[in-house]
């Protein structure tokens, strides 16, 4: 019978068998302490030599505290500078509408001086007209007091004459006047009258007579003859030279 039952045992068929570890719970518990202790170092071990090869000592609280100030310092420099960077922008900016409204302003002074300029020579010329129409000692009847010509563009000549009656209280007079332009064509003389012979002229003290005349190409103007007409006698002539 114990035969049997000690064959059976080393057979297939024998029951299972468990292992256990003989030591027991505390000693494990302790076991397991020391490994995390031992973990918990290597850790702390890696965590300074980090500070040691980025820098950090003792002292890296009184650092961080000195780059907190300076980041305070530099915010505070920046606040000023932005401040005093706006105050430069607003001088600039006015800067610059003063200088518009100056030149505006010159603008405006060169041509109300042009205006004056060109007023000024209005009343010279007024001026100069009025003082033709005062009757020279001696002189009496029709009498051309003012014959001017002036070359423009080169190919046309602006005239005018100033025709009065010295004296008092005159009749009417009504008549022709006529134009001669002398002057070289080609190399050649030329001459010209106005379009029609002549111009009607009607006046009781003065009359001023004006137009433009067409030139040819190649024309210089040397002279200009004017005439006063009455009918077939000639009242008053005067000839200027260009």
């Amino acid at each position: 019978m114990r035969l049997r039952l000690f064959l059976r045992r080393l057979t297939v068929s024998a029951p299972r068998m468990s292992v256990r570890s003989a030591l027991p719970w505390p000693f494990r518990w302790a076991v397991l302490a020391i490994v995390l202790g031992f973990c918990a170092a290597i850790g702390l071990w890696a965590f300074e030599f980090g500070k040691d090869i980025a820098g950090l000592d003792g002292d890296t609280k009184e650092e961080l505290q000195q780059l907190r100030s300076e980041l305070v310092s530099l915010r505070a420099q920046v606040v000023t500078l932005t401040a005093q960077r706006d105050q430069a922008q607003l001088i600039a900016n006015t800067s610059g509408t003063m200088m518009t409204s100056e030149k505006v302003a010159q603008e405006r002074l060169a041509s109300l001086n042009k205006q004056l300029e060109a007023e000024i020579q209005s009343l010279r010329d007024d001026l100069g007209f009025f003082e033709k129409l005062i009757p020279s000692a001696g002189v009496e009847g029709i009498v051309i007091r003012g014959l001017q010509a002036e070359v423009r563009n080169g190919h046309e000549i602006r005239w005018q004459v100033l025709v009065i009656q010295a004296r008092k209280n005159p009749p009417e007079f009504n008549g022709r006047l006529e134009l001669t332009f002398t002057g070289v064509q080609n190399g050649k003389p030329w001459m010209a009258t106005l379009p029609g012979g002549g111009q009607a002229i009607k006046l009781k003290q003065y009359g001023r007579l004006e137009g433009v005349l067409e030139l040819p190409p190649a024309t210089q103007i040397k002279g200009v003859g004017a005439k006063v007409m009455d009918g077939a006698v000639t009242k008053a002539v005067q000839s200027i030279k260009l």
